[in-house]
Formats: C-alpha cells, sequence, structure tokens
C-alpha cells in the first residue's frame, strides 16, 4: 500500500521528521511510522526505548504539540507510531509552516502561506484594518450610490432613515470595533483605494491577433462598487462595436457581447480575486473577450461544477456581502450559471472557463464559427471544412458534402450531425431534402 494522505513510513528516525509532524498537524492529522520501509514492511527500529523517552519531548519543543506514541511488536521487531491530530490554529516548525498534501510534504511562503494562516484563523484578505485610513478616503458618492441600490433591492430597507456615513459603515461591518476601517471597507467606497493597494485596479486591452500585439489600453482606477459600470462605459464607448439592425423603422443597435454577463463577470472576479496580487483584466480580441482575476477556485470547486447549480465561496466575504446588499449579486453560487444563460440568449457559445497562472479566465466568444471557439470542439478536419464553406454559401446538403470531401452519404450523415449537436448549424427540411444552415 503506498504512502497516503495521512500515513508516512520511515525506516529510522530524523529531527527533520518534525517537518512532517507539523505538516500532518496543519493537515487532516496523520500518522508516521518509525521503523517501516517504503512499502510499508515492518524493518524494525534501533534504540527504540531511548526514542520512547525523546520524541514527546522533541516535538512539544519543536511545535508545541502534544502526541499520542506508541511502541508496537511484529515479529519481534519493534515500531513507533506517531498519531498526529490536525489543529485549528497553524503549527510552525523552526518558525516555518508545513502542509500535508497527497504524500508530499509541502513548505508554505508566500500567498499560500498567508492564505493558510487566514485560514486556519478564520479570517479574510478584506476583513484586516487599515490602521491609517480614515473618514477623508472614503467616497460619500459612493455611499450614497450604494445606499440608493440597497433601497431600490430591499435588502435594506432601514436605510432610509440612516443619513450617516459611519452609520452606514458600522452596520456593513466595515469599521472594527476600534474605529478601524477595513480592508474592504477601502477598496469598495475608498476615494482612492490605489493608494492603499497598488493592484486594485482594472486594465482593459485590445489585442490584435494574439497576445502578444497589445494595440492599446485604459487602466481603471476606481472603488470596487463602481468598477464594473466604469469598465463597461469604457468597453462601450471605446472597445466594442454595435450592430446595426431596424425593427420597423427603429433603429437598434446592439452590441458583440451582452453587458449583464460581462457585468456579472466582474462582480465575480472581484468578490473572488486573491486581492493585493494582481489587477482584474479584459483582454479584447476580435473575436472574443478575456476576462481574468487572481485565484484559483475555493477548495472543493471545479470547473465543471461552474456549469451547474453549486454554493457560494467568496474568498472575499465582506465585499460579497455589500455587493449582496446593494443588489449587485446573489448568494447562490449562481453567478456564472447566469452568465452562460446571458450568453446562449444572446445566441453566443458557451463561455470557455479555465484556471491558469494562478487564476480563472473567462473566454466570452463573439460566434459559434470563430477559430477559438471551434478549437474547443471535437470537430474533424471535414467539418471545419465544412464551416468555411458555410461562411460563403447560404447553405450545404449532404450530396454537396460527399462531394466536397469524397466521402460515403453514411460519413457526411455523421458529420453533419456532429455539428448539429454543436449548435452551429441548424437543419432546414426533411432527410431526403434537407439542407444545413449556419444558425
Amino acid at each position: 500500500m503506498p504512502e497516503q494522505q495521512n500515513i508516512e513510513w520511515k525506516q529510522s528516525w530524523r529531527d527533520e521528521y518534525l517537518q512532517w509532524i507539523s505538516g500532518f498537524a496543519n493537515a487532516n492529522g496523520g500518522v508516521l511510522y518509525i521503523g517501516k520501509d517504503d512499502s510499508g514492511n515492518v524493518v524494525g527500529v534501533d534504540k527504540y526505548s531511548k526514542l520512547m523517552e525523546d520524541l514527546p519531548n522533541k516535538i512539544m519543543n519543536t511545535t508545541g504539540l502534544t502526541c499520542n506514541i506508541n511502541l508496537h511488536n511484529k515479529d519481534n521487531k519493534y515500531f513507533i507510531e506517531i498519531v498526529v491530530e490536525s489543529m485549528k490554529s497553524p503549527v510552525s516548525y523552526r518558525g516555518k509552516f508545513y502542509f500535508r498534501s497527497g504524500s508530499t510534504n509541502q513548505l508554505l511562503n508566500g500567498i499560500s502561506l498567508e492564505d493558510f494562516l487566514f485560514k486556519k484563523s478564520n479570517l479574510t484578505w478584506d476583513g484586516l484594518t487599515v490602521e491609517e485610513a480614515t473618514i477623508d478616503d472614503i467616497d460619500e458618492n459612493a455611499i450614497k450610490y450604494f445606499k440608493r441600490k440597497a433601497i431600490e433591492t430591499g435588502r435594506i430597507p432601514s436605510l432610509k432613515d440612516s443619513t450617516d456615513t459611519e452609520t452606514i459603515l458600522e452596520r456593513l461591518d466595515l469599521i472594527d470595533g476600534n474605529g478601524k476601517y477595513t480592508r474592504a471597507c477601502v477598496v469598495l467606497f475608498g476615494k482612492n483605494p490605489v493608494k492603499f493597494f497598488k493592484s486594485t485596479y482594472l486594465k482593459i486591452g485590445k489585442f490584435g491577433d494574439s497576445y502578444t500585439k497589445l494595440l492599446h489600453q485604459d487602466v481603471i482606477e476606481c472603488n470596487a462598487f463602481e468598477m464594473a459600470d466604469r469598465a463597461i462605459e469604457v468597453l462601450d464607448t471605446k472597445y466594442l462595436i454595435r450592430n446595426v439592425k431596424y425593427e420597423g423603422i427603429s433603429r437598434v443597435e446592439i452590441p458583440d457581447y451582452p453587458f449583464d454577463a460581462i457585468r456579472e463577470l466582474l462582480f465575480n472576479a472581484i468578490v473572488h480575486q486573491r486581492q493585493g496580487v494582481m489587477p482584474i483584466t479584459i483582454r479584447v480580441f476580435n473575436d472574443r473577450i478575456v476576462i481574468s482575476s487572481f485565484g484559483m477556485l475555493p477548495e472543493g470547486l471545479t470547473l465543471e461544477d461552474l456549469k451547474k447549480p453549486h454554493g457560494s465561496f467568496p474568498r472575499n466575504k465582506l465585499m460579497a456581502n455589500v455587493f449582496y446588499k446593494g443588489g449587485h449579486i446573489e448568494t447562490w453560487g449562481r453567478g456564472t450559471l447566469k452568465v452562460i444563460e446571458e450568453c446562449e440568449k444572446y445566441g453566443l457559445p458557451e463561455p470557455l472557463i479555465e484556471e491558469m497562472s494562478g487564476g480563472v479566465w473567462v473566454t466570452l466568444f463573439k460566434n459559434r464559427t470563430n477559430p477559438e471557439f471551434l478549437a474547443t470542439l471535437p470537430l474533424n478536419e471535414r467539418q471545419l471544412k465544412s464551416i468555411e464553406y458555410l461562411k460563403n454559401n447560404s447553405n450545404i446538403t449532404s450530396k454537396i458534402y460527399q462531394e466536397l470531401f469524397d466521402t460515403s452519404y453514411r460519413t457526411a450523415i455523421r458529420d453533419l450531425n456532429g455539428l448539429l449537436e454543436t449548435e452551429i448549424i441548424k437543419k432546414v427540411g426533411d432527410n431526403k431534402g434537407a439542407k444545413y444552415e449556419l444558425r
């Protein structure tokens, strides 16, 4: 049996194994065996009596832990069992923190260490205070905007009777018991959050046919409560094309993408973002938009879970609470579902959601026939070429398909049915005289 998340085997004792004990304590607990080989076979341990005397003190003095240490005998060979309980508080070894992950012991540092300490201390990044922030750093207009939205949505109707900024912030838990403003308060309603946190801004870039060809860009520096609306305003006026159609004699301008989907993605990015590291980015290409924020999905939540009903696990809980009360988001984990629904209503492909470069990237495709989206589908070369054919011709039939690709009727029908399943094309007419058109 191989080593597992909660089991480690060592043939003899070394003091460096105290790291493993702290790693077990910081994770889900575990058992360290001394006197077993890598396959779990008992090989025996020398000087077991002295180890039984020394280990409790060594463990206590270096980690602060009291472990259950047992001596076992099998076939006249002795081995030691050290049982480590999972600890609610972080456990260090010589000033460093370790964490058991799978069958390895990881040294935590940087972002992973900070996240670990937050979790163990039941804290969040946005719940810490900003010692130097004062009421002069808070934007009164942003508070008024929030108050109006909260009253409109009916989530805090009693705000009608409250006009004092400090009272509103206290009711939102954005001021602690000592009168200090939280990070959430400064990011949400600050006049200039970048003054305190250098990465609390948003970047929009227009790109050519690759990520290396940046054509122009904008930087949006404002509080988080207004950021999504400001970003959409810039996208609408400088980056996105509006398509014109007529309904009767009325001229209607339709943007390439549903703004409700973009707004929802930005709200989600803000409340789930690993703050203080990198800004939220929007990359605009001719055929797609890519929105990214730093911070991986919460533990236990997968990319596939985002496409179905799931729980809500915001990384920045205070900010999520304010967004909810201000009517910007729900608290049911429906954000990605709403984005998918908006794209479907708009006639766009399902968004592509990925974990890359330490964060979550969401791609909205302009239409179902752009190369980036087609690359995500299991299409063969004939099917891809038939899509190009349909871009220049009104329809294709099974007969034309057979002639174009020198294939059988059965193969043509199988390929066309595959394209129907992707909803790239639609079928017009009965089976014998059916024609296939782009949707």
